[in-house]
C-alpha cells in the first residue's frame, strides 16, 4: 500500500494513498466536526463545518493555506493540515450561526432535544442563535404517514435523509426541490409521503442529525390506555429491541439490557410483559412447514420470508409480480397479537375488545403494518399500538424510572418461554438460519446436532449458501437493505440466482438497524459497525442457550395442543397467515 508523509497540526503520520483529510484525521486521533458526511453514504461536503486549513506542496516548498472541505478532500504527499485554528474555529461559528438563521429553535419542545447534533455543535462552539435574522424559507409540517414526520422548519439541508433513501435504500422518494433560499427536501409533485411509494423503513430518521425526521410518537396512546381501567394492556418486545434499549440511558452499543428492560416495563403498569422471541418462533414453525410444502406439493418457489414489514411494502410497489412468493405468515408482531385476542382472550373469559395490545419494535415500518388489511384474527386489529425503542426509552424517562438503577426481572408466563432461534431474528440472516433450523429436521426426519448455519451470517449485503439435506438440495439467500433485495431479485427474475428460500430485511444488517432504533451521531455511525455490535448480542443470547431450536419451544408447543392443532392447520391459517395488495408504482 502506497503511503503519504503528512503533518497534522505540526505532528508528522504516514497514511494511504487515497484518503480524504477527514479519514486521516480520524485514523490520527483527531475528531473534525461535521454535519453532512456519513461515510460511504452521503459525501457532498455542503454544510462546511468540516473546514480546515490545508498547505500542499509547490515544488520544494508548501504553497499558501487555503480553507477546504476535510470530508471530500484527498491528501496530497508533504501536506500540512491545521485543523482547529482561531480562523477555522470562527468560520465553523459562523457557518452554525447561519444555519440558525433559517432554523427553528424551538428545541425544548423537539423530539431530539439533547441527541441532535446541530444542538450540539451549536453548544460546542459557543453560538449566538439570533446572530442574524431575517426571513425564513416557508415550510410546513407533513404528518400524513402513518410512520414518518417531516418538519422541514428544522432542516438543515444536509441531505443525509436522501443519501439513505436514494443511495442506501435506492428508493429516493425524496429530494432536493426548489433553488436557492426556497430549497426544501420533498417529494416529486409536492406529494404527501403516504401518497409516494415510500416504505416506511425509517431509514431517513436514523441518518437526520436533526429533528426534520422523526418517527410518529404514540406513546400517548399507551399511556392512555394504561390509565384506562377498563382495559387489559399488554406489551411484548422485539428480539432486538433489549439490544438497543440500553443506548437510550448512556450504555455502550452492543450491552444487553433485557432484565432492566422488563423491569422497567413492568414499572409502567401493564397487565403482563412479553417476550416477542415466542412467536418468532411460532412464525419459524408455520413458514418452515409453508417451505416444505411448496418444494413438495410444487408450491410457488422462491419463498420469500414476510418478518419485515417495511420490505412488504416494497414488494407490493417494486414487485408486486413477487407478492406470490412472499411467506403467507404473519410476521411475528401481528401473530403475538393475533394470539393474544383470539387464544388468550378465550383463555383469560376476555372480549378482544378490552385487551390493549402494545408491541415495542425497532421498527417504523410496524406502525404501518398495524394498520394493514387481514390483520385482525379476533375481530378487532391484532396490534393496538407498535411503539419504536426510541418511544419506549422516552416512556420510562417520562414516568420518572431510573432505568440504571433496576435489577433484572424476567418476562411474564404464558408467554415467556423462547428459543435461541427466536433471538436471532433481528440480525440480517436470523430468520433464515432459525428457518433452517426446523426445515432440516423435517426433511430429514430426524434431530439435527448441528444447529449453527454461519454461512447466512454476517452483514454483507447480499448472501448466498448451498445445503444438501438428505439428497433434498435446498439453495438460500439473504439479502439486508431494499437496494440489495432489488439487485437479488432482479437475478432471480433473470434466472442468474437458482434459489428455493429468500430472507429479506428492509433495513441494511435488519433489524437491529432498524428505522426506530436508538439514535447514533454521525460521528458513531462513521466509525462504529452498529450492526455488527448489536447483532453480536443477539448471537452471544442465543449461543448461550440450551434452548436453540424453534420447533422445541414448550410454549410453541402448547399453542398448537391447545389452540392451533397442528402447523399450517386450517386453524394456524385463520389467525397466523395473511395476505398482500400489488401496490404498484
Amino acid at each position: 500500500m502506497d503511503m503519504l508523509n503528512i503533518k497534522i497540526n505540526g505532528v508528522s503520520y504516514q497514511v494511504p494513498k487515497g484518503v480524504t483529510v477527514l479519514e486521516a484525521a480520524k485514523a490520527a486521533e483527531i475528531d473534525i466536526p461535521t454535519l453532512c458526511y456519513l461515510k460511504d453514504i452521503n459525501e457532498i461536503g455542503a454544510c462546511r463545518l468540516c473546514l480546515v486549513e490545508v498547505q500542499e506542496m509547490r515544488g520544494p516548498s508548501l504553497g499558501p493555506a487555503r480553507m477546504v472541505t476535510a470530508c471530500v478532500y484527498p491528501v496530497t504527499e508533504g501536506m500540512s493540515i491545521v485543523t482547529n485554528s482561531e480562523k477555522i474555529k470562527k468560520s465553523r461559528k459562523l457557518n452554525l450561526e447561519l444555519l440558525l438563521s433559517n432554523h427553528n429553535k424551538e428545541c425544548l419542545s423537539c423530539v431530539r432535544s439533547t441527541t441532535c447534533e446541530l444542538q450540539k455543535l451549536c453548544r460546542d462552539y459557543g453560538v449566538d442563535e439570533n446572530h442574524f435574522s431575517g426571513k425564513k424559507t416557508q415550510t410546513a409540517i407533513d404528518d400524513s404517514s402513518v410512520a414518518i414526520i417531516r418538519d422541514n422548519s428544522k432542516c438543515v439541508l444536509c441531505r443525509r435523509c436522501v443519501a439513505a433513501c436514494k443511495n442506501m435504500q435506492d428508493i429516493g422518494v425524496i429530494g432536493a426541490v426548489n433553488r436557492g433560499f426556497d430549497t426544501v427536501i420533498g417529494t416529486s409533485f409536492d406529494k404527501d409521503l403516504a401518497s409516494t411509494t415510500c416504505v416506511n423503513c425509517g431509514q431517513c430518521i436514523v441518518a437526520c442529525p436533526t429533528g426534520a425526521l422523526h418517527e410518529r410518537d404514540d406513546t400517548d396512546k399507551v399511556f392512555a390506555a394504561l390509565d384506562d381501567p377498563t382495559k387489559h394492556v399488554y406489551i411484548c418486545t422485539a428480539p432486538s429491541v433489549r439490544a438497543q434499549i440500553g443506548e437510550c440511558f448512556g450504555y455502550e452499543p452492543g450491552t444487553d439490557c433485557e432484565g432492566k428492560m422488563v423491569a422497567a416495563l413492568k414499572r409502567l403498569g401493564f397487565d403482563g410483559v412479553f417476550d416477542m422471541n415466542l412467536t418468532a418462533d411460532l412464525t419459524i414453525v408455520e413458514e418452515a412447514t409453508e417451505l416444505v410444502e411448496r418444494m413438495t406439493k410444487g408450491g410457488t418457489l422462491p419463498m420469500i420470508t414476510s418478518c419485515s414489514p417495511g420490505w412488504i411494502k416494497y414488494c407490493e410497489h417494486y414487485f408486486p409480480e413477487m407478492t406470490e412468493n412472499l411467506s403467507t405468515c404473519k410476521s411475528p408482531q401481528q401473530m403475538f397479537g393475533a394470539v393474544m385476542k383470539t387464544y388468550f382472550a378465550q383463555k383469560m373469559g376476555y372480549d378482544p375488545k378490552d385487551i390493549v395490545f402494545v408491541s415495542a419494535i425497532p421498527c417504523t415500518a410496524k406502525k404501518f403494518e398495524v394498520g394493514r388489511p387481514d390483520q385482525n384474527a379476533g375481530g378487532v386489529p391484532d396490534v393496538d399500538v407498535a411503539i419504536t425503542t426510541r418511544e419506549v426509552g422516552r416512556m420510562i424517562e417520562r414516568a420518572g424510572i431510573n432505568f440504571r438503577a433496576l435489577k433484572d426481572e424476567k418476562f411474564d408466563e404464558p408467554f415467556e418461554i423462547s428459543s435461541g432461534a427466536g433471538v436471532i431474528f433481528g440480525a440480517t440472516g436470523g430468520v433464515m438460519e432459525a428457518a433452517l433450523r426446523y426445515a432440516a429436521e423435517i426433511v430429514l426426519g430426524k434431530k439435527i446436532e448441528k444447529v449453527d448455519f454461519p454461512e447466512v451470517r454476517g452483514t454483507e449485503g447480499i448472501k448466498f449458501a448451498s445445503y444438501d439435506l438428505g439428497g433434498t438440495k435446498i439453495n438460500v439467500a439473504v439479502a439486508s437493505g431494499t437496494k440489495n433485495a432489488k439487485k437479488l431479485l432482479r437475478g432471480v427474475q433473470s434466472g442468474e440466482y437458482d434459489v428455493q428460500f429468500i430472507e429479506i430485511m428492509a433495513c441494511p444488517g435488519g433489524c437491529v438497524n432498524g428505522g426506530g432504533q436508538p439514535y447514533q451521531p454521525a460521528s458513531v455511525r462513521n466509525s462504529v459497525d452498529l450492526r455488527a455490535v448489536r447483532a453480536k448480542v443477539l448471537y452471544n443470547d442465543d449461543a448461550s442457550r440450551d434452548l436453540r431450536k424453534s420447533q422445541d419451544n414448550s410454549g410453541v408447543k402448547r399453542l398448537y395442543d391447545e389452540f392451533f392443532g397442528t402447523p399450517g392447520s386450517h386453524k394456524a391459517h385463520e389467525v397466523l397467515h395473511t395476505s398482500y395488495i400489488k401496490r404498484g408504482m
